[in-house]
């Protein structure tokens, strides 16, 4: 069994899934979190993205090998200003690409508390919303930081 962190929980998976993306392993019936989702499997819509010792990672192409001894976080472990801000502000449509955008906003409120808007647009630039919900995320993460 690998070893690793799951939203602060200890987790482990099989060792022959250590060259399965992290995306399967993760949305799998033994680990269950689906809130990272399929899109492109090409690290080009970011439904996938995961924090991994705190750094935005695309689960889909991923090897879950990598993450032996890591901390993996993932929206569902989330319940931050950030994850309310926009759920509150019903910022998106269908919800698909939320958790991603969770993600990659959540990386960057971390390390840059009070993020100018082109910043938090710069670190949305690679989270695709095909609903075109991006101005409404945007203004949902601008309003969380004038707070």
């Amino acid at each position: 069994m690998v070893p690793y962190r799951l939203n602060g929980d200890a987790a482990q998976f099989d060792d022959g899934d250590r060259d399965t993306p992290l995306l399967y392993v993760l949305r799998s019936p033994a680990v269950g979190d689906t809130t990272p989702k399929l899109g492109c499997a090409r690290e080009e819509c970011g439904a996938c993205r995961v924090l991994v010792d705190g750094e935005p990672a695309y689960a889909c192409t991923l090897p879950a090998g990598a993450v032996e001894g890591r901390h993996v976080e993932t929206a569902a472990g989330l319940d931050t200003p950030v994850r309310r801000a926009l759920v509150d502000a019903n910022a998106t449509q269908c919800g698909y690409c939320l958790p991603g955008i969770v993600v990659a906003a959540q990386a960057l409120f971390r390390t840059n508390p009070k993020p100018a808007r082109a910043e938090i647009a710069a670190a949305l630039d690679s989270q695709l919303c095909r609903c075109g919900s991006h101005p409404r995320v945007l203004r949902a993460l601008v309003d969380l930081e004038s707070e």
